[in-house]
């Protein structure tokens, strides 16, 4: 091995071939795996033990963050910063400031849905340890991939490799990362 070891890879056939071997080794007790397929595979979520993502979290904290902070500035520059009175209105107004806050939340919230899939997804990744290996090139036309990484902690190359064959995999091979 000339790199750092990311995983182990096995082709599939078919979406059923697949969707099997993924309960397979979900039951074998590995949780650092994924499935890559030419489309969605239905049930492959629920198989895989796959949450909803945590993104719309991150977009409805940065929106709700931009909102609070020009409510913030309007209130501080009108109450206490350059407070201007005009014809007896109060210093601050919850209808005057409902417009620009709503306008910043809806672009907070755009920024943060941009940065939390960027984060959550590790991007930007130049490189990809899998893009190396010839066989994972059909993961966008016909076949199916099923790794599972090294970082996993029931991981053995060995007892990993006897698996993915067991179940019906082909093309075992180890991925390495040469970063």
């Amino acid at each position: 091995m000339s790199g750092k070891l990311y995983g182990i890879m096995a082709q599939f056939d078919s979406p059923g071939a697949v969707l099997h071997a993924a309960g397979k080794v979900r039951d074998a007790g590995y949780h650092r795996w994924d499935v890559f397929s030419p489309f969605p595979i239905y049930g492959l979520d629920k198989v895989m033990g796959l949450k909803n993502s945590l993104v719309g979290w991150v977009s409805l904290l940065m929106g709700g963050c931009a909102f609070m902070s020009v409510v913030g500035l309007i209130w501080f520059s009108n109450a206490f910063d350059y407070p201007l009175l005009v014809g007896g209105k109060p210093m601050f107004s919850v209808p005057m400031t409902f417009v620009p806050a709503y306008i910043m939340l809806i672009m907070g919230g755009a920024v943060g849905a941009l940065i939390g899939m960027l984060a959550l997804n590790q991007l930007p990744r130049l490189h990809h340890p899998l893009l190396d290996k010839k066989h994972f090139e059909l993961a966008s036309r016909d076949k199916f991939i099923l790794v599972i990484g090294a970082t996993d902690k029931k991981f053995c190359v060995k007892e990993t490799k006897q698996l993915l064959e067991a179940i019906g995999g082909v093309h075992v091979e180890i991925v390495e990362d040469i970063d």
